[in-house]
């Protein structure tokens, strides 16, 4: 069942990245960066299921995604140096920022400085929110690049390399695929249990507020 949904979707993101080569992955990686929800975990792999299918190399489809990663970060840089703080917290919805996220991109910059764009390009949500208080503080724009672009290629690397293995173990995934049944079954579950609790939470907190 799963897979009857989810193969003509992975076939079209496919599709569209091998067409548009390297460029597409580029593109879609720029768009993750700044803040857009398209996640890299689905762009990277895919390209490396075309590296096992001889479309894309390891290495050119890893640099290709830390490329695209630089530009949206780059991006974010910008929107911090020129907006600051309060131009986010007022605007940063239509940017898709919440605040709670930019505050523990703030908290993370703030411990441990510079060095943080480098090593939270692994870390999920900070790696796309921490080149926001990096602009906002005005850090160095071209250490800043370096530290970007050197920090996005182990996971870029990562990533390409599971959607690599992955080609190259096609089968015996599809023997355990219904697991996968059940797992997203399980996921979908769990958050809408989650999203009523917090919803609960927060009306209750609003009615006891006096």
């Amino acid at each position: 069942m799963l897979e009857q949904i989810i193969s003509p979707v992975a076939e079209w993101i496919k599709d569209f990245i091998s067409q548009a080569g390297y460029a597409a992955v580029v593109v879609t990686m720029a768009i993750e960066s700044f803040n857009i929800p398209l996640p890299s975990e689905i762009i990277m792999p895919f390209s490396g299921f075309l590296v096992f299918e001889g479309r894309f190399t390891l290495w050119g489809a890893t640099l290709a995604g830390a490329v695209g990663n630089l530009i949206g970060s780059i991006a974010n840089y910008f929107l911090g140096y020129y907006g600051g703080r309060p131009f986010i917290e007022k605007y940063g919805k239509y940017f898709l920022i919440k605040k709670h996220e930019l505050d523990m991109a703030d908290r993370f910059f703030g411990k441990y400085g510079e060095a943080t764009v480098l090593f939270t390009r692994m870390m999920p949500i900070i790696r796309t929110f921490i080149s926001l208080p990096a602009g906002i503080s005005r850090m160095n724009f071209w250490r800043f690049c370096i530290l970007t672009f050197i920090g996005a290629i182990p996971w870029c690397y990562f990533l390409t390399w599971v959607g690599l293995k992955f080609g190259e173990n096609l089968d015996t995934f599809k023997k355990y695929w219904h697991v996968f049944d059940y797992i997203v079954i399980l996921a979908i579950l769990a958050g809408i249990i989650y999203w009523i609790v917090k919803a609960r939470s927060h009306r209750n907190n609003k009615n006891n507020t006096p």
